[in-house]
């Protein structure tokens, strides 16, 4: 019976794969008879396993056997880009993220309960519960309540968030934006670092007009400060391992070290610069490497302080540092070891580190409190947001564990938590989300503002045509401002609660400006898009725009109004 299947059914399939007049119907007929009958289904196996089978143009002639080339084999079963196994799929589906069966949820790293039934999604005050005051016991923690602690102010402000988009710059990058600083003395000056090495300058008055240096660094600007004796002047950290002291008005650059003088000889021996911080009352330039060194430079010589110190486990980045607004003497350091650590700079050696802060993962960034420098904020790599009360306390654990989604897989900058300079209560931070959250069909990542004394989500700030993940967020330290950086593009927000005299809501103009020579690409949304190893667009169109990113000059840009 199997011979007179085989023999009956066989000129079937030939003659239908032949026939180019056949009807598609009759075609799909056919295919779904063929799935049904399982000895059809096992005789193509075996013709397959003939030299002579060419799939659908049925059995090639004998002549043409020894011609025929091996075939490329498409395997469309489903893989879990998680896992790596068969039979189910992980990862965002619009705006909502499907967890792998075989991982805890994404968010918390749990077990027990998806991503999107997370409790710490709902509500991210979950689980956070605030430290109880801390029993004087010790003369330090007598002079910090009298002389530090009475700097804090105890009736906690209203917060004023910037959640109105004012201006867009588009493609005012040709890379995505790593790094963002506000002008020390200039306040409507924002400054702005990408992943090729430009430095952009930006007067946000007047939106039309903006400038870009080209030739200061290789590749990523990974930190910028500015030199408080001079504030014309800039230093920067990049990873082609130097250090630049640039002239903003003229865009001249000086390089003060360079690790790197015999050029590229493998990665083994090349070095980036990560973090970076001044210290005027030291008269320093901080700076520390992706090996684990941390070097010291005269701000006023412009020359290095003796050698490299290992700050962290050798070989390990580190990827910040920042000196106490309060106590020059303490610097903070944190890096790819899972470790933030406190040092004395006028004692500085290896192993000599006053505290340890052991986190899961990659600690990203790690604050003091901007006004006393009495609390520390870390942000890690393990979805956690880590709240330290007091430096002269028990630092052994945490105070508050806030869950926070910003563990990204590539191809983004880093979320960094920041402190709000302006909050005389020194408890509300800035950072921007990872996960996409669903707002009327739209899958939107906002910038969350968070209470670290209590976890709670103050406000997630949106703008509907703004698609893109944000990772780059800075404050402004004396202005209600929030400056952006979203791929390619500059996002400036201000407050949206104004009112007039009749307590009737101002209606705001959004600026959206093209940075692309004349030519303009009308879109709705502001999607920039990525480079090709960006990864921060998670929906929308590409605008075909460039920007004039040459060293000394000023772009052009056009900018039209929408209403907000």
């Amino acid at each position: 019976m199997a011979a007179l299947s085989r023999s009956r059914r066989r000129p079937k399939l030939i003659l239908g794969s032949n026939n180019e007049s056949s009807s598609s119907s009759s075609s799909e007929d056919e295919e779904e008879e063929l799935e049904e009958d399982p000895i059809v289904e096992q005789d193509v196996i075996e013709d397959k396993r003939d030299d002579r089978w060419n799939g659908k143009r049925g059995f090639l002639s004998e002549e043409k056997v020894g011609k025929k080339t091996s075939g490329i084999t498409i395997s469309l079963k489903k893989v879990c880009k998680v896992c790596k196994e068969e039979g189910h799929q992980a990862g965002f589906q619009g705006a909502t993220y499907i967890d792998c069966p075989k991982k805890p949820c994404f968010l918390c790293k749990m077990p027990g309960h998806t991503t999107m039934s997370c409790p710490h999604r709902v509500a991210l005050e979950h689980g956070v519960i605030p430290a109880t005051r801390k029993n004087k016991q010790t003369p330090l923690d007598y002079v910090f309540e009298r002389q530090v602690k009475s700097q804090v102010s105890k009736i906690k402000p209203t917060f004023v968030i910037p959640d109105k988009l004012d201006l867009v710059a588009v493609k005012f990058h040709s890379r995505r934006v790593t790094s963002l600083e506000f002008h020390s003395t200039r306040s409507n000056i924002l400054l702005s670092g990408d992943k090729k090495g430009q430095i952009g300058i930006w007067d946000y008055s007047k939106p039309d007009e903006k400038t870009i240096y080209g030739s200061i660094h290789s590749c990523i600007v990974n930190n910028m400060k500015f030199d408080l004796r001079n504030d014309a002047m800039l230093y920067t950290a990049s990873s082609d391992g130097t250090i630049n002291h640039t002239d903003i008005e003229t865009g001249i650059s000086c390089c003060l070290m360079d690790l790197n003088p015999n050029g590229w000889n493998g990665p083994a021996t090349w070095r980036m610069l990560y973090g970076m911080d001044t210290c005027l009352e030291k008269g320093l330039v901080l700076v520390a490497d992706n090996f684990g060194y941390l070097y010291l430079l005269d701000s006023r010589e412009k020359t290095q302080i003796a050698d490299a110190i290992l700050i962290h486990k050798k070989g390990s980045k580190v990827v910040g540092l920042h000196c106490n607004p309060s106590q020059p003497d303490l610097l903070l350091s944190c890096g790819n070891d899972h470790f933030a650590y406190m040092w004395d700079i006028r004692q500085l050696e290896s192993g000599s580190s006053l505290v340890n802060l052991a986190h899961e993962r990659v600690v990203n960034s790690a604050y003091f409190s901007p006004q006393t420098g009495s609390k520390i904020l870390t942000t890690s790599q393990d979805n956690r947001i880590r709240v330290w009360d007091s430096i002269f306390g028990d630092l052994s654990q945490p105070s508050r564990e806030i869950v926070h989604s910003h563990d990204f897989n590539r191809h983004l900058t880093p979320f960094r938590a920041e402190w709000d300079p302006k909050d005389p209560s020194e408890s509300l931070a800035v950072i921007g989300r990872y996960i996409s959250e669903n707002y009327d069909g739209v899958a939107l990542h906002p910038i969350d503002f968070i209470d670290t004394t209590t976890g709670r989500l103050v406000a997630e700030v949106i703008d509907t045509d703004l698609t893109t993940i944000t990772p780059v967020n800075k404050l402004h330290p004396c202005d209600d401002i929030l400056a952006s950086g979203s791929s390619r593009s500059v996002l400036i927000w201000r407050p949206g609660s104004k009112f007039d005299g009749e307590d009737q809501q101002l209606e705001r103009n959004k600026v959206v400006i093209y940075c692309n020579d004349g030519k303009k690409k009308h879109s709705k949304k502001i999607d920039d898009g990525s480079d090709e190893d960006d990864g921060c667009s998670s929906k929308g169109k590409n605008l075909q725009l460039k920007c004039n990113g040459k060293s000394g000059k000023t772009g052009s840009a056009k900018y039209k109004k929408t209403k907000s």
